[in-house]
């Protein structure tokens, strides 16, 4: 599933957040950091992935560092569907 939410999150954050004419982006792109997702951005991803993976992200732990690549994202979203 990790993998296939990696997908999912970078098709996201790349129809959502990035210029047609942008560079591609990895799993490991710095988003919040590189200027890609600001704040008001990471308030939609965090809807966005709680509703298709049926989560909660707590406010506290929806940080920028926690948004600032798809490899963090995936971590983040894994801990709370595991629980």
């Amino acid at each position: 599933m990790a993998d296939e939410m990696k997908e999912t999150v970078l098709k996201y954050v790349t129809a959502e957040y990035l210029e047609d004419d942008a560079d591609p982006i990895t799993f490991d792109t710095p988003l919040i950091s590189g200027g890609i997702v600001d704040s008001f951005s990471m308030v939609s991803l965090k809807r966005f992935l709680e509703n298709k993976y049926k989560i909660s992200i707590p406010d506290d732990q929806a940080t920028p560092e926690a948004f600032d690549s798809v490899d963090k994202i995936a971590l983040l979203v894994r801990k709370f569907t595991l629980a």
